[in-house]
Order: C-alpha cells, then structure tokens, then sequence
C-alpha cells in the first residue's frame, strides 16, 4: 500500500468513527456547559446482556496466572508475580499471579515520542471520535473491568462496576469533552480582511494545536481507573502520548485498559505506543524516575500528599503536575427536619466501601448541647447510638453487608482500623457487627467504628484509610465551621456534608466551604450520598486546598496540555476566496 493510500483509508476509518462518536461528543460538550443530569454509560448492569456477568468472570479467570502481554518498545524483564508476596493479591484472599512487561524508559519514552508525531497532527475531533471508540470498547468489557477493580482494590461488586468502570468511563469522555471543547475554541483557519486605503489588506490565519510531551498518569489505588482516566483521556484527547504507571498493587484495571486502548490505536492505523503501560519492580520507585525525566510534559498524580508534595516540588521546570492527594472530609450536624433520613444516610455513607473514598466523611461535629429534630431535641449520646444501631441494621443484612462494605485491600488498613476500635485513637462510642464475606472468608471486612476525640486533635487532621468515625463534640456550629476550614486548608477536603435547618447556619457553612475550596453537601437525608459525584454536573476538587492543586472542572486542566501557535500570510482575494469555500465543506464534518 503507498503512503497516499494508507493515509486516505487512515483519513476515512477515522471519519467513520467521526460520524459514530460526533452526536455522543456534542451531547457530552453540552452536559459540560449546562452541568445538568447526563451520562454516557450505562450503570445497570443487566443491560450489558444476560451472559454479560459470566463471560466477565471467564474472561477474569483466564488472566490469572499470565502473562499480560503488551508488545512494548523497550521490554527488558518481567515484573511479578514477587515470589514472597505473589504480586497483586486480592482483598478478598487470593494471589492474582499475573506477570507485566518491565519497559526500559529510555527506550519506551522516545519511541512513544516518535509514536505521537502522527497522533498529533489529527484535527481535536479526530483524536476525541478515537477516544470515544476506546471507551465505547471499555465499555462493552465493564464487568471485566469492575471485576479487575474488585480484585485489586477490594470493592463490592456493584460498587466496582459504578466506580470502577462505568462511572470511570464517564469520567474519562467528560475529559475528551474538556480538551475537545477548548481546542475548538478557536477556528483552525479564518480569512481576515482589513479595509485600507489602497483597498484592504488580505490575511489567511491559521491556529495550530500544539500538545505538551508525553503524559505520565500515576495512578492510585483504591479506584484506579476513576481517578486515571481523566488524565489519560485528556493527554489522549489533546495530542500527546500517554504512560500509565499503576500502583503496584492495582495493575490490571490499567493494564486492561491499556490493552484496549492500543488495540484501537492499531486498528484504525495508528502507532499503539501512543499508549503504554509503565508496571514497576519492587523497590523501583518508578514513578520518581519517569515524572523528572526528559520528554514528560504533563504528570497526573493521585495517592498520598507527601509524593504528591515532592512531584510539584521537584518535577522539571515547564512540567505541570495535576496532583489529586488524600482528603479528610467532614460532617456538621446541627439540626435536621427528617432525623431518621439523616441516620439512615450518614450511616449507608459511613459503610460505603469502608469509607476509603476521596470523598467519604472522617470527622463528625456535632454540638454538645445535642440537636433539634422533628422528633424533638436529641442529645449527643442519643445520636451516636441511633447511628450505631443503624449501621448495626444495615449490616446485619448477611452478604449484603460484605458487598456494601467491600474487603480492606492492606495491612496498613487493617493496623488502622485495629487502633481505633482497641480504643488506642480515644474512646470508643460505637462499632458496627462483625462481618464475615459469604465466599471470601479471608477478606479483611471490617465494620465502621466510632470515636470520641476533642476538637483540634491531631487523628483529625490525618486521613486513615479505614472505616473509621471521629465524633467530635463543639461548642456550636459556627465553632465546628471553623474546624472544617483548619483541617481543609492543613491537610485537604474534597466536600463537607451539612445538616442544619437553620437557614443561617446553612449560609455560614456555604461561606466557609467557599473559603477552604470544598464542595457543599447540604441535608442529603435519600439515597444520594456525600461521597457521589455525578461526572458532567458536578465539580470535583477546587484547587484552593492540599486536596488538589487544580479543579478538575476548571480549563486549565485542559489548557495545560497543549499550546496553540498563530500563523499569517497575505492572499489576494481570489485566494480568500477558495479558502472560505474549502473551509465550508470542512464545516460538514465538525
């Protein structure tokens, strides 16, 4: 095949995708700019077809024990499974044993360079429309890829195919969104024409996307994919080559999903190493290595604020890095008009993936006097034990309860959970009944426990990675405010929920969650949680706390990826002419 036919049968696969995906992209531009309820995916699970769940744990069952092949540039070893520790091991009690290609980054990265050039060069909508057929492919595998997410990070089944894959993929396509809606912001070419005393002075102009080098994703994790497609998605979407560095332990959502991606890459005539897996060997330290080196413009970082620290700290100059740290978030309650829907909510919210969400509540304030309700005044005792027995209901539901509560995937979890409920973190108030998984009896589940601390204390400042409730008695609500602003500003919040019904109370708190940076939960008392986050409505992170450096919904995590340079040149106004006329039958493929 010559080169003019392969470019002309690569320019028609791609506008195929074009005319699939455009209606797709416009609706998810749209739900960018009127933040009203849209999603792309579909959560049910039932309607991925009746085999669906089956040929998922099929699929599941034949990556145990392989070897995830890739077919990298630069694979010079083997990383895992670790004789000792056997690798990624699921919470739920057994080894996966999966092996990954180990890359030389001094091969990998300049080869994903090259690999780029041509991805490049595609218009903004060329490179969304491949994007939307990655994840319309991710899609179709969500129950394999919520069960990576349930073996890696210890989710509950439902919970991983929410978080873990549909509402990741979500995630993902409000990225391209985001990159596709600036880069179009200008037109690629315009005819400018000034009036002058001669007559006028003709120009042609033309507006040129330029990406930033590679993207490096660091990923975490306790949702992998949730909190690595945006960055991968958006680097993608805005012309660069992307390297995904999982967490040693949470490699096979991101390992699937790099597979999947390269595979589409390669089908419509494209380099696969646009996209490449990073897996790292014990002890490597991969990550520190590949965000100081040469050829990295953009780092995607989510785990613990002390790297995420030192990347912004010690990244190349014109690196930007987006660092997504740990949050603790907190709860006010003050007064409520429906006291047993506010139990039943904060109590479903405590167990929820045994509150290890970047938005899951870890300090409760309530004032010492107790509480106004519809039932009547409630003192502090009376709601830290209605919310014991609720959390008592609720798990008490068999296997129920190890599906909402999901396994801790790690000792560190573990020693956590074991310091508050032994009494080490202050005095016990309540802990919710053991719970043992109905099939995984050597999962680590472990029920919420509360704690009563003093306020100022230092576990409020800390974020622990168990379900695990500090109850902190204060002198009012406008004391308790100022707490929530303390430790947001020292050690970062995504959100605080807020249960009042007094109207001044309410706008207090709106006030100060607007001076720390943190998103508002105001009297959630249904089934909608202070931890969801509705990709397309709502905003995650602000940029204004330790939590984040950068508000996701904000431009520049789009803008910050690519630059956008000007070219002119005199035309006469026949010349002009036959621009504006090409230019309008371009506009019949946006």
């Amino acid at each position: 095949m010559s080169e003019s036919t392969a470019a002309y049968t690569l320019e028609n696969g791609l506008r195929e995708l074009l005319d699939r995906h455009g209606s797709l992209l416009r609706e998810a531009l749209s739900a960018l700019s009127t933040r009203v309820y849209w999603a792309a995916y579909e959560e049910d699970r039932d309607s991925y077809g009746p085999d669906a769940a089956a040929r998922a744990a099929d699929a599941f069952r034949g990556l145990l024990g392989q070897h995830f092949a890739l077919d990298q540039p630069g694979e010079d070893g083997m990383v895992g499974p670790d004789p000792e520790s056997g690798g990624e091991t699921s919470p739920f009690g057994f080894p996966l044993r999966i092996s990954y290609p180990h890359a030389d980054p001094d091969v990998l990265l300049p080869a994903m360079v090259e690999a780029a050039r041509p991805w490049a060069v595609l218009s903004p909508w060329l490179r969304a429309a491949v994007c939307a057929e990655i994840l319309a492919r991710i899609n179709a595998r969500s129950h394999e890829i919520a069960l990576t997410a349930t073996h890696t990070s210890g989710q509950g089944e439902l919970m991983a195919f929410h978080a873990g894959a549909v509402h990741a993929q979500d995630r993902g396509l409000e990225a391209v969104a985001q990159v596709l809606g600036e880069q179009t912001r200008l037109p690629e070419r315009v005819v400018w024409r000034k009036p002058t005393a001669a007559g006028e002075e003709v120009q042609v102009k033309e507006f040129t996307v330029v990406p930033r080098e590679v993207g490096l994703v660091v990923a975490g994790r306790v949702v992998p994919a949730w909190s690595a497609y945006p960055g991968l998605f958006a680097s993608l979407a805005a012309g660069s080559a992307v390297l995904v560095k999982p967490h040693p332990d949470a490699v096979l959502p991101l390992a699937l999903t790099v597979r999947i991606a390269r595979g589409v890459l390669r089908e419509y005539g494209l380099c696969p190493d646009t996209v490449c897996l990073a897996p790292e060997l014990p002890g490597e330290g991969l990550a520190r290595d590949l965000a100081l080196r040469p050829g990295v413009g953009v780092v995607d970082y989510t785990g613990s604020a002390p790297f995420g620290t030192w990347l912004e700290e010690n990244v190349r100059p014109g690196t930007t890095v987006l660092a997504s740290n740990g949050a603790v978030n907190s709860v006010l309650v003050d007064s409520t008009d429906d006291y047993r829907g506010m139990v039943a909510n904060l109590a479903f919210t405590l167990a929820l993936y045994s509150g290890r969400l970047c938005t899951a509540p870890q300090n409760l304030f309530v004032p010492e006097r107790g509480i106004d309700t519809d039932e009547g005044h409630k003192d502090l005792s009376t709601l830290v034990t209605d919310l014991g027995a609720e959390v008592a209901v609720l798990l008490g539901r068999g296997g129920e309860a190890a599906e909402l509560l999901g396994a801790l995937p790690d000792a560190e979890s573990v020693r956590a959970w074991e310091e508050a409920a032994s009494g080490r973190m202050g005095e016990v108030l309540f802990t919710g009944p053991e719970t043992t998984h109905p099939d995984h009896r050597g999962a680590a589940v472990r029920p919420p426990v509360a704690v009563l601390v003093a306020p100022g204390s230092p576990p409020l400042y800390r974020e622990h990675p168990a379900p695990i409730l500090f109850v902190v008695p204060v002198l009012s609500a406008e004391v308790a405010l100022e707490s929530v602003q303390d430790i947001a500003l020292t050690s970062g919040s995504f959100v605080l929920g807020v249960h009042t019904a007094r109207e001044g109370v309410e706008r207090e708190a709106e006030a100060a969650a607007r001076a720390c940076g943190v998103g508002v939960s105001l009297n959630l008392t249904g089934s909608w949680l202070m931890t969801q986050s509705s990709v397309f409505s709502d905003l995650h992170g602000s940029g204004l706390n330790p939590a984040s450096n950068f508000g996701g919904s904000r431009g520049v995590f789009a803008t910050t990826r690519f630059s956008v340079t000007g070219v002119r040149r005199s035309v006469g106004s026949a010349e002009a002419d036959q621009v504006v006329a090409a230019d309008d039958v371009q506009e019949l493929h946006p």
